[in-house]
């Protein structure tokens, strides 16, 4: 004789809605859990950098609308016979992040070493470069004097250097990817880097990033800036530029000698002056402009 089957139900403790909720509330517990037990990393913050002036130099600059010729330790003749005034800037130091670079700058300043010493080249929207050494002082070049005594500048190989950015117009920074000092000079064993530049704006220069040590700023004379990165250079053609790739493919030196009359000012622009300022408060944060 059959049966009929009763359905079976399941007990309570294993009924669907009671185990969603019992998985509901667990997961609530456990992610409450982790939440109020793992450490938290605090953000790692970027090194704060010392730039508060420590020094101010200021340099001259005017324009040559004539030949500017060569000079002689023994002649009195000046340079340009009609220089055209371009105006001062006044750089600030940053001495205590920078004391090597900062010493050295400030001592071709007051020795007048930088004096009547070319703006070598202009790079419109970017930046323009000064203080290029040469054999002589011909074509306005720097040449050191042996008894200036300059010494090795090590802050060019410590990455804490090179930290500042080019963020802004009126950066002043130590020439390195950039420099074009003579190869002869950089060979001899007393060489040392005193190429600058100073940036132009109106945007950062991020190329320049990582490899040239920032250590000043303009405070006073942005417009003079202005002014010099407003001179025409000189722009090879596009045929000129091929044909100086193909050159350096084929090792021929002469292709990077022709390269350094690149963006060279088709205006004479020359530092005129140098030297320190002393002010009663060296040490100061940044009037920025």
């Amino acid at each position: 004789m059959a049966y009929p089957l009763s359905p079976i139900h399941p007990p309570p403790f294993l009924s669907s809605s009671s185990t969603a909720t019992t998985l509901t509330r667990r997961s609530l517990l456990l992610s409450s859990t982790l939440t109020t037990t793992l450490p938290t990393t605090p953000l790692s913050l970027p090194p704060q950098l010392d730039t508060n002036i420590t020094d101010r130099v200021y340099l001259d600059f005017s324009l040559c609308p004539t030949y500017f010729r060569n000079a002689t330790a023994a002649d009195s003749t000046p340079l340009c016979p009609d220089p055209s005034p371009l105006g001062r800037l006044v750089l600030g130091l940053y001495g205590n992040l920078l004391p090597l670079t900062v010493s050295t700058f400030k001592r071709m300043c007051t020795s007048s070493s930088y004096k009547n010493t070319l703006v070598h080249k202009i790079f419109p929207g970017q930046f323009f470069q000064a203080g290029r050494q040469g054999r002589s002082r011909e074509y306005g070049e720097v040449r050191l004097p042996p008894a200036l005594d300059l010494p090795r500048n090590t802050e060019t190989v410590d990455s804490k250097a090179f930290l500042l950015k080019h963020s802004r117009p009126g950066v002043v920074s130590l020439c390195l990817s950039e420099n074009d000092d003579d190869d002869e000079v950089k060979l001899d064993s007393e060489y040392r880097n005193v190429e600058f530049l100073i940036t132009t704006g109106p945007g950062p220069c991020p190329q320049l990033d990582n490899n040239n040590i920032v250590f000043g700023t303009v405070l006073e004379g942005l417009d003079v800036v202005t002014a010099i990165a407003s001179i025409p250079t000189y722009k090879p053609s596009e045929r000129i530029r091929q044909l100086n790739d193909l050159a350096e493919f084929f090792g021929d030196e002469r292709a990077q000698k022709g390269r350094t009359l690149w963006n060279r000012p088709l205006k004479t622009v020359y530092i005129s002056d140098c030297g320190e300022l002393q002010v009663t408060k060296p040490s100061m944060s940044p009037t920025l402009p």
